[in-house]
């Protein structure tokens, strides 16, 4: 099994279980249509409670667990050297960057889809605040590891290796594409993940990270989105106010460094 191959089935394993989660819920629905557009009018005639959805840490657990033992296992270790050998070394090639700009598309693609007159679930004010917490929780987590475990690159540059903030900032940002447009139709979201599988897997292109850096960041970016999405209502009730100003600056990863976005609403 050539290199490409392995690398689509691990990436495509983060995303299938989420994926056939949230499917399983909206073929429900559809059994029952009519009853489902009644139940959503009147939801959006009243404040609506969210609940977290607890299903989310399962996968995503695992893909972060997975990502902290092989850290220590040998196997697993032995298996990161196979996957670099067979991208990497076996394979010499040519450097791309298009993955520093990949991780951000599906959250760009939200703005675009709306300004084409494709609404999604949110207006521009609570989908820049959940992106932009969803940023903060994922940039936090994927710093706070990186500067405890220091694993080195595959390429031997610095320490910076797991998990993947590139990984983590590209599934968070399909994730978010996702919740925004999964109402209207589950293809935003595939690709979204197809973007952020991409980039995963360009970051080991690259020689920039191992198997578990990326899987791991996947997770990270997944649950910092669905925390955002559960933490924000509450946040907005409590403290934010209606009013917001059109142009927003968030946090974002260029080149594995922080950085920031501008976002402006004409």
């Amino acid at each position: 099994m050539n290199p490409y191959t392995k690398t689509a089935i691990i990436l495509s394993a983060c995303c299938f279980f989420h994926f056939t989660h949230a499917q399983s819920v909206n073929s429900t629905e559809a059994e029952n249509e009519p009853a489902v557009i009644f139940q959503k009018r009147m939801e959006r005639e009243q404040p609506e409670k969210k609940y977290f959805p607890l299903a989310s840490l399962l996968i995503t657990g695992s893909l972060i667990t997975y990502g902290f033992t092989s850290l220590g296992n040998e196997g697993l270790k032995n298996l990161n050297r196979d996957f670099q050998e067979d991208i990497w070394a076996d394979h010499p090639h040519r450097l791309v960057a298009i993955d520093n700009y990949l991780m951000l598309a599906p959250a760009i693609s939200v703005y675009g889809l709306n300004a084409m007159g494709i609404k999604g679930q949110n207006n521009f004010k609570d989908r820049t605040m959940i992106l932009l917490l969803s940023n903060m929780i994922m940039t936090t987590t994927v710093f706070s590891i990186k500067k405890i475990s220091r694993q080195l690159r595959p390429d031997g540059s610095n320490y910076n290796s797991f998990p993947s903030g590139h990984t983590a900032a590209a599934f968070s940002s399909a994730e978010f594409l996702y919740q925004e447009y999964k109402e209207i139709s589950p293809w935003y979201g595939v690709a979204g993940y197809a973007m952020a599988m991409t980039t995963g897997y360009l970051r080991m292109y690259n020689n920039k990270h191992w198997l578990n850096d990326v899987v791991s960041g996947a997770g990270i970016g997944i649950i910092s989105a669905k925390i955002s999405y559960w933490l924000y209502p509450k946040i907005k009730e409590k403290f934010i106010s209606n009013k917001m100003p059109g142009t927003v600056i968030m946090p974002s990863l260029q080149h594995g460094s922080p950085g920031l976005v501008l976002i402006h609403q004409f």
